[in-house]
C-alpha cells in the first residue's frame, strides 16, 4: 500500500517542471498545440531523409534516425518508453517500362522478382482472378491485367502459371498504382501503372501492336526495425487510450506528409500531454514498416497477447479501450476525413464504440466551424489489426492521390480534378508538401480526443479481446479494394498482406 501511494503521488508531479500537474482538459491541451512545433518536427524528418538518400524507408538510415529521435525525445518526458524490435524483409526496385518504344511510368510491386523482358503484351479477360481469364497467348508474353476483386499476388500467380514472363497491372481508378505481392513467391516481374496508361496499352495490345520492354532490378534484405511505444506513468492502465501513426516512408520519398504529418502530430500531442495527469492511461505508438503491409502494428498486436489469430485470454488486448489512427493529416489539397465508424456512408462499421469516436471527431470540427467528410475503414492502415481484435477505432485522413471532387472543392476549397496530395509516394512529398492549416487543425483534433478519452470512455464499451468475425458481406466489400495502394476514401497506403 505504501509503494502504491508513493507511485500515485509521484504521478501527479512532472520531473521536468518540478511541480504538481493539473488534470488535462480539452481546452488546455488544444491550446498547447503550436504550428511552429509541428513544422520543426517535420523539418527534422526532412533532414533525416536528406542525409540518407532522400527517404525514410524502414530499416534504412533515414528511418533508423527517425526511430532514435522519437525514442530520445519521448524519454525526456514523463513516459514509459520502449523500442519494440522485429525483423522483416525489405524490398525495393528500379523499374523502367516502355511499350513499342514509348516510355511509361511504372511502379514496383513489393516482393516481385528482378527481370529484363521484351515481349508482346496480351490482355487478360475480366480482372485476372481466375486461371480461366488467361488466354493461351499469355505464355511467353507479358500479361496486362486490370486491378480489382482479388489481390495483386493472385493476379501475378495466375499470370506466372499461365506462362507469362511479366505482368502489368493497371489501376481501375485515377492515380498511380503500387502495392505488394505479400511475400516472395513464384512470380514474373510485376509492375503497376495508372488507369490512363493501362487503357492506352490495352488499345495498342488489342490492335496487336504492343511490345513491352520491362526492366526490374530489386533490392531485398532482412532488416531489423522498431516500433516506438510510450505510455503515461499515471492513469488507469487497465483502461488505455492508444493512438498512433507510422514512421516509415516509401523508398522513393521523404514521407513528410505520408506519414511524417501523423508522426509529428502524435508526438506533439504526447509532449503537450506530459504537463498533465489523466484518469485513463494513454499509450502513443509510432509504427514501423506500415508501407510494407502494416507490419509494425500487426507485430505489436500479435505479441501483445499471444496471437492476432486467436489470443487465449485477450486480457492485454481488452485493456485497449480505443485506438485512434493518424496517417496523412496535412495533405496540400486536403479534405477533413473522419473514419466511418458507424458505417452509415460505406456500410462497413468499426467495432461497437467506433460510431461514438466518429461522432466525437465530428463534434470537434463542427465546434470549429469546419466541414468534414467520412472516410472508409479499408483495412489499409494501422487501425486494421485493432479492428480485427474488436477494439473501437477511429481517426483522421486528409487524402492522397484521389482527385478532388466538385463537392469536396465546395467544402474545403482547392481545384476540382487535382489530387488531394499530388506528391503521394513521390519525391515531392517533402517539407513543402504540407497544408499548414490542416496540419494544425487536425493535430488540435487529436489533442481534443486524447484529452476527452483520457478522462472517460463513456459510450465506448470494452473489447472482449477476440478477433472480430467478418461476415460474407464484409469479405466481399474488402475484395473491392484488394491490393489497393491508395489512401483514398476507399483505400490506404499500407499494402496489407494479412487479408484481402
Amino acid at each position: 500500500m505504501k509503494i502504491a501511494s508513493v507511485l500515485a503521488v509521484a504521478a501527479l508531479f512532472s520531473p521536468a517542471l518540478g511541480k504538481k500537474r493539473k488534470q488535462v482538459t480539452q481546452k488546455a491541451l488544444i491550446k498547447d498545440i503550436k504550428l511552429d512545433d509541428l513544422l520543426a518536427g517535420s523539418q527534422k524528418l526532412q533532414e533525416f531523409a536528406d542525409a540518407n538518400g532522400g527517404n525514410r524507408a524502414f530499416g534504412g538510415g533515414g528511418h533508423n534516425a527517425t526511430v532514435d529521435w522519437l525514442y530520445k525525445t519521448l524519454k525526456q518526458y514523463d513516459y514509459k518508453v520502449y523500442k519494440q524490435p522485429f525483423v522483416e524483409l525489405f524490398s525495393a526496385a528500379t523499374v523502367t517500362l516502355s511499350v513499342s518504344g514509348t516510355p511509361y511510368s511504372a511502379e514496383y510491386m513489393t516482393y516481385g522478382p528482378s527481370g529484363n523482358v521484351t515481349a508482346s503484351i496480351v490482355p487478360v479477360s475480366n480482372v485476372g482472378c481466375d486461371a480461366a481469364d488467361y488466354p493461351a497467348g499469355v505464355s511467353g508474353n507479358v500479361a496486362l491485367v486490370k486491378r480489382g476483386t482479388c489481390t495483386f499476388a493472385l493476379k501475378a500467380t495466375n499470370a506466372k502459371a499461365a506462362g507469362a514472363v511479366g505482368t502489368i497491372i493497371y489501376n481501375n481508378i485515377e492515380g498511380a498504382l503500387s502495392g505488394t505481392l505479400g511475400s516472395v513467391g513464384a512470380y514474373a516481374p510485376t509492375v503497376g501503372v495508372t488507369l490512363q496508361v493501362g487503357t492506352s496499352i490495352l488499345e495498342s495490345a488489342t490492335a496487336g501492336t504492343a511490345v513491352a520492354s520491362l526492366f526490374v532490378e530489386t533490392i531485398e534484405q532482412n532488416r531489423t526495425t522498431w516500433n516506438v511505444i510510450a505510455e503515461t506513468r499515471g492513469g488507469d492502465h487497465d483502461n488505455v487510450l492508444m493512438l498512433g501513426g507510422h514512421t516509415d516512408s516509401v523508398f522513393k520519398d521523404p514521407g513528410i506528409n505520408d506519414d511524417g504529418s501523423g508522426t509529428v502530430g502524435v508526438l506533439t500531442v504526447a509532449k503537450a500531454l506530459s504537463k498533465y495527469t489523466t484518469k485513463n492511461a494513454v499509450r502513443f505508438a509510432f509504427w514501423s514498416a506500415e508501407e510494407f503491409g502494416l507490419l509494425g502494428s500487426y507485430h505489436y498486436l500479435k505479441t501483445l497477447n499471444g496471437t492476432i489469430s486467436g489470443p487465449k485470454d485477450g486480457s492485454e488486448v481488452a485493456k485497449i479501450r480505443a485506438y485512434l489512427n493518424f496517417d496523412m493529416i496535412a495533405s496540400p489539397s486536403y479534405v477533413l476525413g473522419i473514419y466511418d465508424g458507424d458505417g452509415n456512408t460505406f456500410n462497413l462499421s468499426g467495432p461497437t464504440g467506433s460510431a461514438k469516436i466518429e461522432k466525437d471527431f465530428e463534434l470537434f470540427y463542427e465546434s470549429q466551424g469546419k466541414p468534414h467528410v467520412p472516410s472508409l475503414f479499408s483495412f489499409r492502415s494501422d487501425y486494421a489489426a485493432f479492428l480485427q481484435n474488436g477494439i473501437p477505432s477511429g481517426g483522421l485522413f486528409t487524402g492522397a492521390e484521389e482527385l478532388k471532387t466538385a463537392d469536396e472543392a465546395a467544402l474545403f476549397g482547392g481545384q476540382v480534378g487535382v489530387a488531394l496530395d499530388a506528391n503521394y509516394h513521390q519525391a515531392g512529398d517533402d517539407i513543402t508538401n504540407l497544408n499548414k492549416e490542416a496540419f494544425l487543425l487536425n493535430t488540435q483534433s487529436i489533442a481534443n480526443s486524447v484529452a476527452l478519452y483520457s478522462q472517460s470512455f463513456e459510450g465506448i464499451p470494452r473489447s472482449n479481446g477476440t478477433v472480430r468475425k467478418r461476415d460474407a458481406e464484409l469479405h466481399r466489400y474488402m475484395a473491392r479494394f484488394a491490393g489497393a495502394h491508395s489512401h483514398a476514401h476507399a483505400g490506404h497506403c499500407g499494402e496489407v498482406s494479412h487479408e484481402l
